[in-house]
């Protein structure tokens, strides 16, 4: 996920479409709280990591 917001943001930026800059930072922000909580022991999903 933080991969896939990452491309999203550097194409948003380039072209300048606003949608896929505004999808982007969604996608980093919610694989950033998914990898914290995977990296911290918390299970996600009923799984115990994150990938």
């Amino acid at each position: 996920m933080i991969v896939l917001g990452a491309i999203l943001l550097i194409i948003g930026f380039v072209t300048g479409i606003s949608i896929l800059w505004t999808i982007g930072v969604i996608l980093v922000v919610i694989g950033l709280v998914l990898w914290l909580l995977g990296a911290v022991g918390h299970a996600v999903g009923g799984r115990k990591h994150y990938y």
